[in-house]
Formats: C-alpha cells, structure tokens, sequence
C-alpha cells in the first residue's frame, strides 16, 4: 500500500506541475499587470526607471521564467509571497481562506450526497414508473440550474420574503460562533449541494440498475431476504464504488468551484480570494490559491483510490 501511494504522489507531481505553469500563463495574458491594477491610468505618468522599480517591487520584473523559477522556488521552501493589497503573507491568507471552503464544500457533499443517494434509490427502485420520472426530474434540474442563478434566486426570497440576509455581518468561524457559522453556511451549501445531488442521483439510478439485475439479487430474494435488506444491504453496497467516485470528484470540484456561490453569500473562501487576486492582478495570491486547490484535488482523489479497498475488497491496485 505504501508503495502504492508513493507512486500516485509521484504520478501527481506532473499534473501539479503543469497547473502551476497553466495558471501562471494564463494569469499573464490577461491585459494589465499589478502596477496599473494599483495605479490605473497614472500608470502612464510613470518614468521606464520608476515603472522597473515597481515591478521588482511586485515581484513581476525581469523574464517569465525568472519569475517562475522565483515564485516557485519560494513555494517549495514554504514562503508563497506576499499581497500587498492586504499588507500580509498569502500563506495567511490561504489559512484564513481555505477552512470557509474545506467547511463549504463538505457540507454540500454531505447534503447533496445524501439526497442524491436516497432520490436515486427512490427513483430506480420502481423504474419507468412515477417515481422514476419524478427522481429523474429532480437530478435533471440539478443538472440544467447553475449553481449562481440558484443562490441568486435564494438570496432574493429571503431578503423580499423573510428579510433574512445571509450574508449581513461579518464572518463568524465555527470554532468562535458555531450557530452563526451555521447560519452562514447552510444556504450556500444548499445551492451547492443540490447541483452535486443531480450527479450523484443519475450515478446511484444506473449503479441500482445495473446491480439490481444481477445473480446474487435474486438468489438473496428467492432465499426470502426482506426488500429492505436486499435493497441497502446487497444492491447499494454493491453500487458504493461509482457512487464514491463521482461524490469524491465532484467534492475536488467544489474546492476550486466555490467562485460565484462564495461571492453571492460574501464567504471569505478561496473563490472569493482568487476572485479578488485576479482583480487586482496579484499574481502570488491566485498562483498559491490555484495550486492549494489543486493539491487538494489530488489528495481527494487519492483517498477516494485508497477508499475503494474498504468499500470492496476485490479491489486491487496494479
């Protein structure tokens, strides 16, 4: 097992690699720098020698490869640069950032893992019949409604209707206020978790389906296993693996996919925080963020592998 996972981690240093290089090019072909982002149209009124003198300050002077081989360097020794903007280092920026999306995104897994699981089992227990119809519909709208017209629709009923504002005052952490937080998080994870749930119902319908017309179903029904005993027990135990693949990748996606929602509900994320780099083109902040993410992508991957040996034994890594 060990020499499993060192692999996948080797096999991963790849993948982070080239999303470093990926975002810090794309980063970079984006019209404007940090020196106009800060100063606008003064930019002009700027001297050669006194915009030189900026861009080393921003750490943006010289050629694309030395600030490559700078940032990175600086990454792998633990220092991720620092936001001039917010007059701190990124790493407390990502530490501050990253547990109100790590939070987010578990909770939407959460809801929308055990709603699309129960739909999907609802629907695909009496296939083409109401229920069928009536789940499929539900994963379909999951589906179809981006995640950004939901939360704008939520946002607008509360405040019109329930003059309830989700987003009024500032963030409250779950480990100083949890019931706030709870407050805080619960819509925005809602409006997440109900676009997980559409995958995951259309996941766990095909898995039920398809484990449902097996042998060993019938055997356990003709031995006189109770439904309930064959549906849970023997037909969604057995349809567990691409339900927890599609749950753990769509739980990868939601680390880096909290953009928008963070923004509607103002969650002080890494959306929110990319969001905001972008804006004002500090390029440190959104190259550390994007790589957090990713880094988080794969470690959610790898134990999603490593998961698959507890869900069934059959399984084995080559």
């Amino acid at each position: 097992m060990h020499v499993v996972v060192a692999r996948r981690i080797v096999s991963s240093l790849g993948t982070l690699a080239g999303v470093a290089v990926l975002v810090f090019v794309v980063l970079r072909l984006i019209p404007g720098d940090q020196v106009t982002a800060t100063l606008g149209t003064e930019t002009g009124l700027l001297t050669d020698t006194q915009r030189r003198a900026l861009e080393d300050y921003y750490g943006i002077g010289g050629s694309p490869f030395s600030q490559f081989a700078s940032w990175l360097g600086s990454v792998l020794t633990g220092n991720f640069g620092y936001s001039v903007r917010a007059g701190e280092p990124v790493r407390g920026l990502l530490l501050d950032a990253l547990p109100v999306t790590i939070e987010l995104a578990v909770l939407a897994t959460v809801i929308g893992a055990v709603v699309g699981v129960g739909v999907g089992v609802f629907a695909a227990s009496k296939p083409d019949g109401a229920r069928d119809a009536l789940g499929q519909v539900v994963g379909l709208l999951g589906l179809a409604v981006p995640s950004f017209v939901v939360g704008s629709v939520l946002v607008t009923v509360l405040a019109t209707q329930f003059s309830y504002f989700p987003s009024a005052g500032s963030y409250a952490q779950i480990w100083e206020d949890p019931w706030t937080n709870l407050q805080q998080m619960i819509f925005p994870a809602l409006v997440l978790g109900f676009a997980l749930a559409g995958t995951v119902m259309r996941t766990t319908r095909s898995a039920y389906l398809e484990i449902a017309s097996r042998d060993f179903v019938r055997t356990a029904r003709g031995r006189g296993a109770s439904e309930r005993r064959v549906r849970w027990r023997h037909i969604v135990r057995n349809a567990l693996i691409p339900i927890v693949t599609i749950t753990g990748v769509q739980f990868g996606y939601l680390l880096g996919g909290t953009v928008v929602v963070e923004q509607i509900f103002a969650l002080p994320g890494l959306g929110q925080l990319i969001l905001t780099g972008i804006t004002r083109r500090e390029y440190a902040v959104v190259q550390s963020a994007v790589l957090v993410v990713a880094v988080s992508f794969v470690l959610v991957n790898l134990l999603v592998d490593l998961l698959y040996t507890r869900i069934d034994p059959r399984v084995r890594f080559e």
